[in-house]
């Protein structure tokens, strides 16, 4: 498919532009369809769960393949993200307990 006379950087520019293309096509399809479609409330809530459940599934793992301590940063950014609701403080909450409790256990 791809000539055998184009360069290597040439090769990998093209993976690059197909990938983008690839990209490009998918979300485009997704918005298009999603502007034609009506969901109804059980799509609309199952939406809305989306986003809460994708960074779980990112961050849960890192969490139970870490130590103890941030695992409990972790318990201390959960509460004071549930308590004030603010992610900014959640944030910051979580990096101090990190730092102190790395000076403080380990």
């Amino acid at each position: 498919m791809i000539p055998e006379a184009l360069s290597p950087d040439a090769r990998a520019w093209l993976a690059i532009a197909g990938m983008a293309l690839a990209t490009y096509l998918t979300r485009a399809s997704g918005l298009l369809l999603s502007s034609r479609l009506s969901l109804g409330p059980r799509g609309q809530a199952f939406l809305a769960a989306l986003p809460g459940s994708i960074l779980t599934a990112i961050v849960a793992p890192a969490v139970l393949a870490s130590g103890p301590v941030e695992g409990l940063a972790s318990l201390l950014t959960v509460a004071v993200a549930a308590k004030w609701r603010n992610l900014p403080l959640a944030m910051f909450a979580g990096v101090a307990a990190v730092f102190a409790l790395r000076l403080l256990l380990v």
